[in-house]
């Protein structure tokens, strides 16, 4: 298991460009840093704080740490804690654990980095002035893989400070970046526009909104870049320069809606309402509860309107307000939705997390309508920060139930274990006694042989080696010595000469044996000290297994029940924290609702105005129509009665000629 999870860190590694430069060139040796840093690289903060506590604190309490394996990265183990403490915004943990790194004795590049994530941690505190003290303690080696982040903090901190200056020398040293792409030109130009010099920061911001790339943050600034210029430009009436400018942010971005209203606006100022119809038509068909949009459905029938198309604006006024009306009996649903809870449940789905869009998707659920319009608060700073918190206070607390079983299941196997060895233990250990005394005498048997071994080799002991046979001849001679003497009666000499050659013969072997009998012996006693040694082990074993079986249920009753009462006494600290937790969120939710419904409610007043005055002005072009009609119908029928009063006396005029020169030719002949 150890060696798949440190093949697992290593792969992770070979990932990480961190991680690369900071252990591969060594090589990590230290399998339990590496499950730490497993689960860090995974996001698991809460676990790699956990196990990396753990190993810190045994490694401390070692007599000789530098023969253990964390000793090699003890440094970046001590500097990690922090770090991780700081991505889990344990913010005081962290201040507290970096800032005993910088105090440390540590490798200047190590203490360098440590007083970066310092600064970095004071800055997302809002506390410019203390990350730039922190800052001004960097001295020497700075670590490569931080030099341009460290660079960029530190502008970012100038600014926060009001020094434009400064920040802006730093950014315009940090244009070739490549990692800083974007961002570092857009936060030029606002230091530049702060500094007052308009003309040079709005070149940069231009500059910016006019990169190519394909990295979605890079075009995420520059989206940004043109959406700011744009706006000032529209605020300078600068209308031409700012629609050009809005034009150029992406469609699918996430400030096209709010360029496209404002490229709208741009030619709206001008009086250009057919072109201004063309982004507000595609706006005001995109999601509705995006405000943006909601203006662009105003403003469409209000362009209608200017183009003197009045019904038709009057139509879109009323689909506008019918669209209001459903948003605002959402917004409606959303606030109790939010009052009951729901919107809290909503957020601790598990099957949502598992995506890094879970966010979004939460708008996508049928049943989460409290959810539907808090995209943008949700995308806040504050919120993000809140609800990580109430989140990590969620999955704190399952933790805890889950240690609260795992109790129980401690238990179970406590008393199973009792309930198995309790009755095997009584025989075993009787057993066992008796083995124990047979060992001990036969310890202090050899002991006592190696003793008489050492002694004879300052005193010979010849009679010490005799053989068993040797022993019991020299016996029986003893004997028959004895028996002879007590009869009384002269012994031959004979038989005298005959014991004293027999016992002389055996002494003689004995003696004449000793170097080669001595040697045999020390030869024997190594083996049997073998033989004991093996003997020892398997005592020593036997002793462990035996005290781990009784150690295996005793002992743990005090133990679980602190466990119980502290996991009781976390539990209780965290349904406190959370209900305070989630009342902030639901409060945050309701007010940012209540904002959109409000300003929902005053689109509607504004969009009944405007239907009354769209059918009042059509109602009124299509009287003035019909009047002219009527006029013009009237004068016609007048001309045409001129006609006819002009070509009768031309008649008669010509019938008066006619017969005029019929006389005339009467008269003539």
């Amino acid at each position: 298991m150890s060696r798949l999870i440190l093949i697992l860190v290593c792969l992770l590694f070979a990932t990480s460009s961190l991680a690369a430069n900071t252990y591969t060139s060594k090589g990590l040796k230290d399998v339990y840093f590496g499950e730490a840093l497993y689960h860090a690289f995974q996001g698991d903060w809460f676990q790699s704080i956990a196990r990396l506590d753990t190993e810190l604190g045994q490694y401390r309490g070692l007599d000789e740490p530098a023969l253990d394996t964390l000793y090699y990265h003890v440094d970046h183990a001590e500097f990690a804690v922090g770090d991780f403490e700081l991505a889990y915004r344990m913010h005081n943990r962290a201040g507290r654990a970096i800032t005993a790194v910088i105090e440390g004795n540590v490798e200047e590049p190590v203490r360098n980095e440590a007083i970066y994530r310092l600064a970095r941690l004071y800055f997302q505190k809002n506390q410019p002035e203390n990350a730039l003290h922190a800052l001004e303690r960097i001295r020497g080696v700075i670590p490569a893989n931080i030099r341009d982040d460290l660079e960029f903090l530190r502008g970012q901190i100038f600014m926060a400070n009001g020094r434009f200056v400064e920040a802006g020398r730093i950014f315009k040293d940090l244009q070739s970046a490549k990692s800083l792409e974007g961002f570092a030109s857009y936060n030029l130009g606002i230091a530049l526009l702060k500094e007052g010099k308009e003309q040079e920061g709005r070149q940069y911001l231009d500059r910016t909104g006019q990169i190519l790339s394909e990295i979605p943050a890079t075009l995420a600034i520059k989206d940004k870049s043109n959406l700011v210029l744009g706006y000032k430009l529209l605020d300078e009436k600068s209308v031409e320069n700012a629609r050009l400018v809005l034009e150029r942010v992406r469609l699918s971005g996430p400030f096209s809606n709010r360029a496209l209203l404002g490229s709208g606006w741009a030619d709206a100022s001008q009086n250009r309402f057919d072109r201004a119809l063309v982004p507000w038509s595609i706006l005001a068909q995109r999601e509705v509860t995006d405000p943006a949009v909601q203006e662009a459905m105003l403003a469409v029938p209000y362009a209608y309107g200017k183009l003197n198309v009045y019904g038709h604006a009057a139509v879109m006024y009323g689909k506008a307000l019918e669209a209001f009306g459903k948003e605002i009996d959402k917004l409606g649903s959303s606030i109790k939705s939010v009052s009951e809870g729901k919107f809290l449940e909503a957020l601790t789905r598990e099957e949502l997390k598992q995506d890094a869009n879970w966010v979004v998707k939460l708008r996508n659920l049928p049943e989460a309508p409290e959810t539907y319009y808090l995209l943008e608060l949700m995308a806040s700073h504050d919120f993000q920060e809140s609800l990580k918190n109430y989140l990590d206070l969620d999955e704190l607390q399952k933790k805890l139930a889950t240690w609260e079983r795992d109790l129980d299941a401690f238990e179970d196997i406590i008393l199973k274990r009792r309930a198995y060895y309790q009755p095997l233990l009584p025989e075993i250990d009787r057993g066992f006694r008796q083995l124990d005394s047979q060992m001990r005498l036969r310890l202090e048997q050899r002991n006592r042989i190696e003793k008489r071994l050492h002694a004879m080799l300052v005193a010979p002991r010849p009679d010490y080696l005799a053989t068993a046979e040797e022993r019991i001849i020299l016996e029986d001679i003893g004997r028959l010595e004895q028996s002879l003497a007590a009869k009384g009666a002269a012994v031959p000499d004979e038989n005298k000469g005959r014991i004293s050659r027999l016992r002389g013969v055996l002494l003689w072997n004995i003696r004449t044996e000793y170097d080669q009998r001595l040697t045999d012996a020390y030869r024997d006693l190594r083996d049997l000290n073998v033989v004991v040694d093996q003997l020892k082990k398997q005592y020593d074993a036997f002793v462990r297994t035996r005290q781990a079986a009784t150690q295996s249920y005793e002992g743990y009753d005090d133990v679980i029940r602190r466990q119980r009462n502290l996991i009781a006494s976390a539990q209780e600290k965290v349904k406190v924290l959370m209900a305070r937790q989630g009342n902030m969120l639901e409060t945050m939710a309701v007010n940012e609702l209540t904002k959109r419904r409000e300003r929902l409610e005053q689109f509607q007043i504004t969009a009944r105005f405007a239907i009354a005055d769209s059918y009042d002005r059509a109602s009124k072009a299509q009287t003035e129509k019909s009047a002219t009609t009527q006029t013009e119908k009237s004068v016609g029928n007048q001309s045409e009665k001129g006609v006819r009063n002009q070509a009768a006396p031309s008649v008669e005029k010509q019938a008066e000629k006619s017969v005029d020169n019929k006389t005339e030719k009467s008269v003539g002949k």
